[in-house]
Protein backbone atom coordinates (compact mmCIF):
# COMPACT_ATOMS: atom_id res chain seq x y z
CA UNK A 1 0.00 0.00 0.00
CA UNK A 2 2.88 2.46 0.64
CA UNK A 3 4.01 2.26 -2.77
CA UNK A 4 0.23 3.18 -3.89
CA UNK A 5 -0.09 6.43 -2.03
CA UNK A 6 3.61 7.52 -2.83
CA UNK A 7 2.45 7.22 -6.22
CA UNK A 8 -1.13 9.16 -5.23
CA UNK A 9 0.50 12.21 -3.48
CA UNK A 10 3.14 12.38 -6.39
CA UNK A 11 0.08 12.83 -9.04
CA UNK A 12 -1.61 14.85 -6.61
CA UNK A 13 1.45 17.41 -6.33
CA UNK A 14 2.20 17.05 -10.06
CA UNK A 15 -1.21 18.30 -11.07
CA UNK A 16 -1.44 21.08 -8.10
CA UNK A 17 2.19 22.14 -9.75
CA UNK A 18 0.31 22.07 -13.31
CA UNK A 19 -2.11 24.09 -11.91
CA UNK A 20 -0.30 26.52 -10.31
CA UNK A 21 1.78 26.93 -13.45
CA UNK A 22 -1.23 27.60 -15.48
CA UNK A 23 -2.57 29.82 -13.50
CA UNK A 24 0.92 31.68 -13.42
CA UNK A 25 0.88 31.54 -17.75
CA UNK A 26 -2.90 32.68 -18.16
CA UNK A 27 -1.84 35.75 -15.56
CA UNK A 28 1.01 36.44 -16.99
CA UNK A 29 -0.96 36.51 -20.73
CA UNK A 30 -3.97 38.60 -19.55
CA UNK A 31 -1.01 41.18 -18.52
CA UNK A 32 0.40 41.27 -21.48
CA UNK A 33 -2.79 41.87 -23.35
CA UNK A 34 -3.61 44.68 -20.82
CA UNK A 35 0.14 46.09 -22.13
CA UNK A 36 -0.54 45.37 -25.60
CA UNK A 37 -4.03 47.82 -25.26
CA UNK A 38 -1.86 50.95 -23.22
CA UNK A 39 0.70 50.56 -26.19
CA UNK A 40 -2.16 50.77 -28.71
CA UNK A 41 -3.83 53.40 -26.55
CA UNK A 42 -0.54 55.48 -26.70
CA UNK A 43 0.17 55.28 -30.11
CA UNK A 44 -3.31 56.02 -31.50
CA UNK A 45 -2.98 59.17 -29.61
CA UNK A 46 0.67 59.62 -30.79
CA UNK A 47 -0.89 59.71 -34.02
CA UNK A 48 -3.48 61.53 -33.05
CA UNK A 49 -1.35 64.70 -31.79
CA UNK A 50 0.86 64.12 -34.92
CA UNK A 51 -2.67 64.81 -37.33
CA UNK A 52 -3.81 67.62 -35.02
CA UNK A 53 -0.33 69.06 -35.22
CA UNK A 54 -0.56 68.62 -38.81
CA UNK A 55 -3.75 69.69 -39.50
CA UNK A 56 -3.20 73.24 -38.06
CA UNK A 57 0.47 73.98 -38.84
CA UNK A 58 1.29 72.42 -41.73
CA UNK A 59 1.63 75.27 -43.96
CA UNK A 60 3.88 77.10 -41.46
CA UNK A 61 5.21 74.06 -39.17
CA UNK A 62 8.20 74.37 -37.05
CA UNK A 63 11.92 73.68 -38.21
CA UNK A 64 11.86 70.44 -36.83
CA UNK A 65 8.60 68.82 -38.18
CA UNK A 66 8.92 70.77 -41.27
CA UNK A 67 10.27 67.76 -43.16
CA UNK A 68 7.45 65.89 -42.36
CA UNK A 69 5.10 67.72 -42.81
CA UNK A 70 6.38 68.05 -46.76
CA UNK A 71 6.43 64.06 -46.69
CA UNK A 72 2.90 63.83 -45.91
CA UNK A 73 2.15 66.53 -48.14
CA UNK A 74 4.62 64.48 -51.04
CA UNK A 75 2.44 61.66 -50.08
CA UNK A 76 -0.91 63.15 -50.51
CA UNK A 77 -0.33 63.94 -54.04
CA UNK A 78 0.96 60.96 -54.75
CA UNK A 79 -2.48 59.65 -53.50
CA UNK A 80 -3.75 61.89 -55.87
CA UNK A 81 -2.11 61.28 -58.55
CA UNK A 82 -2.56 56.54 -58.14
CA UNK A 83 -6.23 57.95 -57.80
CA UNK A 84 -6.29 59.55 -61.13
CA UNK A 85 -4.42 56.55 -62.98
CA UNK A 86 -7.17 54.35 -61.05
CA UNK A 87 -9.91 56.57 -63.01
CA UNK A 88 -7.68 56.72 -66.46
CA UNK A 89 -7.68 52.93 -66.51
CA UNK A 90 -11.39 52.35 -65.32
CA UNK A 91 -12.09 54.74 -68.41
CA UNK A 92 -14.01 57.38 -66.29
Amino acid sequence: MDFFDKLGDAITETGAKIADKAKETAEIVSLKNQISTCEEVIRKNYAEIGKLYYERYHEEPKEFLEKQCRAIENAQKGIEELHKKIEEIKGL
